[in-house]
């Protein structure tokens, strides 16, 4: 077969996939509109976070902040608050700051073209490709995870996606082929048969409408595509946490500094300890024990009854680090020390368990309300 006419069979499949899309697509609430805002807030969730794990945070995010001008006038703690549980809260924040941008910039209307929808605060080439694609039916690219996966096994591109030669490679593929009809269809269709069919590790290739097309299942390589860097083990850092309760039944807890890992938001009191260790496995470090946090508080002043025994362990693990979590339960029997009401006003709260679920968390300090009593 000529180069032209293998070239030519190869234009078919955009048609081919827009039929399959058809007949199965996912029915998610986000695709009920052509609202700019709506799939701007769907794109954004959805980013390193699973399509139907993420449906209900989008369902209360829109009871919450149904419109653009809902979530411009809400204060950031109520919004990170409404992302709790989606982690990478600089998103949520960064959605409020974009849609004010939105507001004060554009008089409310969403901008239409590709430089000025990038321009908003946290929008990327990606979102700012599906919102133009999807809500204004623009011919525009949204390349992510499984646009770059399925397009690696079409053309069997062997560069590795995670660096600019491979990127560049793909983007210019897409651009070739993406069709000048209903090309926000097209790359939805592209999200779901890279998540139902084109699946990473081991493709579904028997039941690949694309397959006669695929390079990669022809040369036998599909399960070894896309080629990417692997991600290098992360540092492990023994947090020792303290549910430190006084005599009325609060807990104190600490509001994070605003710039930095999880900002601004609330944890119970710790003390990072740096391990000689990376995270390779599944495997439990040893306990590095109360003493770090006793010695903090004991040098501030504080006379904390401790456990010796940890209550519960957890490991939760960020791109760049990970916190093997420690948590001890101490008694505060005296709360009127001057150095702590000091700082109690702008760092510090005493809260009750019943307002809990009032605060923005910081990560996995959240989990670990259900160990404290009333």
């Amino acid at each position: 077969m000529s180069e032209t006419k293998n070239k030519g069979n190869m234009a078919r499949w955009p048609q081919e996939l827009l039929q399959w899309y058809d007949v199965n697509k996912r029915d998610l609430p986000w695709r009920q509109t052509k609202d700019p805002y709506c799939i701007w807030v769907s794109e954004i969730m959805s980013q390193q976070t699973r399509i139907e794990a993420m449906k209900p945070y989008y369902e209360n995010w829109m009871a919450q902040f149904p419109t653009k001008e809902a979530l411009a006038a809400a204060d950031e703690d109520t919004v990170v608050k409404a992302w709790q549980g989606l982690g990478y809260y600089s998103r949520a924040r960064n959605l409020r700051l974009g849609v004010q941008e939105v507001m004060s910039k554009y008089g409310g209307e969403i901008p239409q073209t590709r430089k000025e929808v990038e321009s908003l605060k946290g929008v990327g080439a990606y979102t700012a490709g599906a919102i133009l694609s999807v809500a204004f039916n623009q011919r525009e690219a949204a390349i992510d995870g499984n646009v770059l996966r399925v397009y690696a096994r079409l053309y069997a591109v062997q560069e590795d996606i995670m660096r600019t030669a491979g990127k560049k490679a793909i983007a210019a593929l897409v651009e070739e082929t993406l069709p000048y009809n209903r090309p926000g269809d097209f790359n939805q269709a592209l999200m779901d048969f890279g998540s139902s069919v084109c699946i990473p590790k081991v493709p579904r290739c028997e039941s690949c409408l694309l397959r006669r097309w695929c390079k990669a299942d022809a040369l036998g390589i599909a399960t070894e595509l896309p080629i990417r860097i692997v991600k290098k083990a992360v540092p492990i850092i023994s947090v020792v946490t303290g549910l430190i309760q006084n005599e009325r039944g609060e807990y104190l807890l600490h509001r994070r500094p605003s710039k930095g890992l999880l900002h601004s938001m609330w944890e119970f009191p710790n003390v990072e300890v740096p391990r000689e260790a990376l995270v390779q496995d599944k495997k439990s470090l040893p306990l590095i024990g109360v003493e770090p946090l006793a010695t903090y508080w004991r040098n501030a002043g504080a006379k904390i009854q401790w456990q010796d025994s940890s209550i519960t362990t957890l490991r939760h693990v960020f791109s760049h680090r990970c916190w093997d979590m420690e948590v001890y339960r101490g008694i505060w029997p005296d709360f009127v020390d001057e150095k702590i009401d000091r700082i109690e006003e702008t760092q510090w709260r005493w809260v009750l368990p019943s307002e809990f679920t009032d605060l923005p968390w910081a990560g996995p300090h959240g989990k670990l309300t259900v160990y404290c009593k009333s």
